[in-house]
């Protein structure tokens, strides 16, 4: 196997290159933190706004008399949350930590970057204020007015900036497939974020065409966003857990490019059956179908790196949420692939199919490996370990059983919900009527996640608070290790 596919941590740890990890992580720790502890509490917010949402489904008088969190603002406020509060300040985070390590040099900008986390904050605040007062654009994944632009533009041009000036003084001569993914997203994002405001307000693109860039956006934010850091994040902890070599650093590759290459097609084919060409509708099949390629590279590659070390999963946190997310991503990719078929589109599309389809992805794939990620990430920026494994458990398995029992009923009944409308002899009211037991089921789910949110967030609380104090030893599922058991720290 070619040198280049071993791990960034593959090596003997010797003296120096610990000194050099420990220096880069002070370097990073106020940003990464600050990112991290903003993700937290978005997660949070999130999590908040995504019940009165769900619940709205099946009792709409539900806070009926409360104008600012009707379904039409609150359901926003949920997606926008997750979006750009928890899933891009956690992302941002764990890019401007792995890029360091990667690169073996310190974060840069020190004074500067800190701020971008008050700035993407306040971009963030100042966009749910103005879904909450009615003034959202209406439009899917970009209900933020279009002057939140200029925040958020700022600090992504600053993160390319860190990125290509880390890259430049990297003292490392091999390119590691994660730096391909997690340079991909910072340069991909913000000519997808750009073009997709710009292009309907200086009046480029109207009507049926706006609905194209819609979902040209919409699915590219997956593909070309999110998806690279979160594989990028599964391609650097699984050997750095496991102790193993990436299988195959040329099948990595085959995977990023064959990402690149087809994803940017696929968002249309959730225009099945609108007003467009028929080859507009066609490419994005085409294109879904082509991403087999690279989600079979990265599923063999994921596979055949944890041949042999599966029984790790018992023990390490880290290991378990990022196996989740590598299996789910290869489920999503493929049952996405499938979808596009118009055959399957006939019945899935307009239905609770495509939620259950779209937080197997944002949910199980990218937030639990973002889950794993900050596990690994927060001890070594701390210099402290998790305090209890009983949280740390509950953590899991209520996000884990959670999402897969909000993913299976609402794929049940939004499937069987498209042949009914696909149906003229049944009313609408008696498909509504068989949907409601499988929403209250979508809100069993999803409080039983919250759960695990909150869990999560008192031990970020904890880890965070306790900056005079460490604890013994990493903290496994293997642990006796309670509530708290602290050594202070040597002088």
């Amino acid at each position: 196997m070619s040198a280049i596919a071993v791990s960034p941590e593959a090596a003997p740890d010797v003296t120096a290159d610990y000194v050099t990890r420990v220096q880069i992580d002070r370097s990073c720790r106020q940003t990464v933190l600050g990112y991290y502890a903003s993700a937290v509490a978005w997660l949070l917010i999130g999590s908040l706004a995504a019940l009165i949402t769900s619940v709205k489904m099946h009792h709409p008088e539900f806070l009926g008399n409360y104008e600012w969190i009707t379904f039409g603002r609150i359901r926003p406020v949920h997606l926008n949350t997750v979006v750009y509060g928890w899933s891009s300040m956690v992302g941002i985070g764990t890019t401007l930590w792995l890029e360091a390590r990667l690169c073996k040099v310190r974060l840069p900008h020190r004074a500067l970057l800190p701020a971008t986390v008050i700035i993407w904050n306040a971009g963030v605040v100042w966009g749910v204020y103005e879904v909450l007062a009615g003034h959202s654009t209406g439009v899917e994944w970009l209900e933020f007015p279009p002057q939140v632009l200029g925040i958020f533009g700022f600090v992504l041009l600053v993160l390319f900036w860190v990125s290509l000036k880390m890259f430049n003084q990297r003292h490392v001569h091999h390119t590691y497939v994660s730096q391909w993914y997690l340079f991909g997203s910072v340069v991909w994002f913000p000519i997808l974020y750009s073009a997709a405001i710009l292009l309907p307000t200086t009046g480029m693109v109207g009507g049926a065409a706006w609905a194209t860039t819609n979902w040209w956006y919409a699915h590219n934010v997956l593909g070309l966003y999110v998806t690279p850091m979160g594989l990028a994040t599964i391609y650097y902890l699984i050997p750095k857990v496991t102790g193993k070599p990436i299988y195959s650093y040329h099948l990595s590759l085959l995977g990023f490019w064959a990402n690149a290459l087809f994803y940017s097609w696929i968002g249309t084919h959730h225009l099945v059956g609108g007003p467009l060409p028929a080859w507009i509708i066609t490419l994005g099949i085409v294109g879904s179908i082509m991403m087999f390629v690279p989600v079979t590279t990265v599923a063999i590659n994921h596979h055949m790196t944890m041949i042999g070390k599966f029984h790790m999963l018992k023990t390490s946190p880290t290991l378990r949420f990022v196996v989740f997310g590598a299996v789910s991503y290869t489920a999503v990719s493929y049952q996405g692939s499938l979808e596009a078929l118009r055959s399957v589109s006939h019945v899935a599309h307009f239905t609770h199919y495509t939620i259950a389809h779209a937080h197997l992805g944002m949910y199980s794939f990218y937030t639990m490996t973002m889950f794993g990620a900050m596990y690994y990430i927060v001890p070594r920026l701390t210099r402290n370990e998790w305090s209890s494994v009983p949280l740390i458990k509950i953590h899991f398995w209520t996000t884990s059983l959670g999402v897969l029992a909000y993913f299976c009923a609402l794929s049940w009944a939004g499937w069987y919900e498209g042949e009914m409308m696909n149906n003229p002899l049944i009313p609408f009211i008696k498909i509504v009527d068989y949907t409601k037991p499988y929403l209250v089921a979508r809100s069993l789910s999803g409080s039983f996640m919250t759960i695990g949110h909150i869990a999560f967030a008192i031990l970020v609380f904890r880890i965070l608070r306790s900056s005079d104090v460490s604890m013994i030893g990493p903290t496994l599922f293997t642990s006796k290790r309670g509530m708290m058991r602290w050594r202070r720290k040597e002088a």
